[in-house]
């Protein structure tokens, strides 16, 4: 099956064009962009086990055999998600589009990213079947998909490589019963001021939040040995002030360790690394800082102060933004679409999520959204990305958040009673390739939620606040299914109403509005937050005798969680 694509997602104009962004073609990659030149789809096969395998790789991961090749596929797949972007928009790809996701019929473990062209968008219906038509664009053979013109009964979403219901069995067990979370405490909090455009330095927001968390802490700045942070220095644009480097030359610091880097679940991947430095003797007090200023850098951007560069895209990346998925948003909300086609979640329930978000915030004075919201409001919002529309996205915002880590044993003598790190959960059980990976929640999260759980004899019914991730209302449902505060599957139940999160429900959440409401500070100010209510110096907003608190960040990167508890 081949062809050139011709008509777009919404049934005028071709979807593709000239000027959207392309993959560079490597020796890896060339023969999957360049397939269209004879109308076939072409993906990567293992010669040993006949397995396909999507993106390329140098090994198969079912069979780990090296013996790989190319197989020339049917062109035919089943449509297992799809989402029309309202508010991005690409050179040579306006929006509204379809972002799609298609299960190739001759493998369905290989899904590709793709436009969905040639329908009317309210056509689409999961599980339907779709043929590869191309676009060809310079060197480049984009594979789009329209519904084929032979279609049968929907078929059902292909099988998760591990249902979520036994994720939990992937999960390792202790190899000691000494654990490092008993060696570290949190014994500072800070933040700088938060806002939108602030048009302040990054770096002055960072120093302005890590003073404030080394005085918190009844320390000074000669007592910090260890700095942690996330991303860490690299082009990250408004999402980092030049990492460890930039605020060691800052505040001439002299670490005697030191970490930074992308690859783990946010902040609180800084800040595990933190406790396992306190654990070892390498550090007595780490300060770990995270710091955004999106808002001020768009500002400058559209000033032509700042901007990302062009160029070809490269790496994971390059097999969803040449098709306008450019943002997280774009395949969370497939995973909410397919979440609600399985277990009959609905829009309003997400609803509930972004409705107590915003009740916390109007009790936190450094909420960025603070008004009162109604459900007729959250459903009237603008669309971003269906089904998401404005009130599902957190808000980005310029701020920083820095919090102490220290080692037990010094952190009693401190000001403040520490805060005491019972468990973490870090195990990655899940694809790490966001559109490869689990079908109706958001990825790296089942399984590092079942790991924490096997490091600590307390139970979800334990939890007296939590704090998880919101950068989309699907995160946060993700988080409260995997973390077992209902069962897989089961939030439309739970959230019903808003009673079990409100803060004198079941299970008291994001207590200071979230990134839903107070503002996007990728994780950390969940921590800091968490900090504040087992300190009880909420205020307004403080939940009655909260001692044990769990606290999880990462947004589509590899997920991560924390169960923290007071002294007492």
């Amino acid at each position: 099956m081949g062809g050139s694509a011709t008509g777009s997602a919404t049934g005028g104009e071709a979807a593709a064009g000239a000027g959207r962004p392309l993959p560079r073609l490597t020796p890896e990659n060339e023969f999957f962009w360049t397939s269209g030149a004879d109308g076939r789809l072409r993906v990567q096969e293992c010669e040993a086990c006949s397995a396909l395998i999507h993106p390329p790789q140098p090994v198969c991961r079912y069979c780990r055999g090296t013996a790989l090749g190319v197989r020339e596929v049917s062109g035919r797949a089943a449509l297992i998600g799809f989402t029309v972007n309202h508010r991005f928009g690409l050179p040579g790809l306006p929006a509204p589009y379809v972002v799609a996701q298609v299960a190739l019929e001759d493998d369905p473990r290989v899904r590709l990213t793709t436009n969905a062209v040639g329908c009317d968008p309210g056509d689409l219906v999961l599980g339907m079947r779709m043929e590869v038509v191309f676009e060809h664009v310079e060197d480049v053979w984009l594979p789009l998909f329209r519904p084929a013109a032979e279609q049968g009964p929907p078929v059902g979403l292909p099988a998760d490589e591990v249902p979520p219901e036994r994720m939990a069995t992937l999960v390792r067990p202790m190899l000691t019963t000494d654990k490092f979370e008993d060696r570290a405490a949190l014994t500072g909090i800070g933040a700088s001021e938060l806002g939108r455009r602030l048009l302040a330095d990054p770096l002055s927001l960072t120093v302005q939040a890590c003073e404030r968390a080394v005085a918190d802490a009844g320390l000074t700045l000669d007592d910090i040995d260890g700095l942690a942070t996330y991303p860490g220095a690299g082009p990250f644009g408004g999402f980092g002030e030049g990492g460890v480097t930039a605020l060691e030359a800052a505040l001439g610091l002299r670490p005697t360790w030191y970490n930074g880097g992308a690859e783990t679940f946010g902040p609180g991947g800084s800040l595990i690394a933190a406790m396992l430095a306190v654990a070892g003797g390498l550090a007595r007090h780490v300060l770990c800082f995270r710091t955004l200023w999106e808002t001020t850098h768009g500002e400058l951007a559209r000033r032509g102060g700042a901007g990302a560069g062009g160029g070809r895209v490269e790496g994971a990346a390059s097999w969803r933004t040449p098709f306008g998925a450019t943002s997280a948003a774009h395949t969370l909300a497939q995973n909410a679409q397919r979440h609600f086609h399985r277990y009959g979640t609905t829009r309003e329930t997400l609803g509930w999520i972004a409705l107590n978000q915003r009740a916390n915030a109007a009790l936190t004075p450094t909420a960025i959204y603070r008004s009162p919201m109604t459900m007729d409001d959250y459903l009237e919002a603008r669309p971003i990305t269906t089904p998401f529309g404005l009130y599902d996205c957190d808000v980005p915002c310029d701020g920083a958040v820095a919090v102490i880590v220290s080692a037990a044993d010094a952190a009693r003598d401190l000001a403040r009673p520490p805060v005491l790190v019972e468990a973490v959960g870090t195990q990655i059980t899940e694809r790490i390739d966001w559109d490869q990976s689990t079908l109706t929640h958001e990825p790296q999260v089942l399984g590092p939620a079942a790991h924490l759980w096997t490091r600590t004899t307390l139970r979800p019914s334990d939890v007296d606040v939590a704090q998880l991730y919101d950068g989309f209302t699907i995160n946060c449902l993700s988080w409260i299914e995997a973390l077992g505060f209902c069962g897989i599957g089961e939030a439309k139940d739970f959230l019903d109403g808003g009673k079990n999160i409100a803060r004198d429900g079941v299970l008291p959440l994001n207590t200071h509005g979230g990134q839903l409401s107070h503002g996007r500070t990728h994780g950390m100010g969940l921590v800091h937050e968490a900090v504040v209510q087992l300190r009880g110096d909420g205020g307004e907003r403080q939940v009655p005798g909260a001692r044990v608190a769990v606290v999880s960040s990462g947004g589509l990167t590899p997920g991560g969680a924390m169960l923290l508890r007071t002294d007492a």
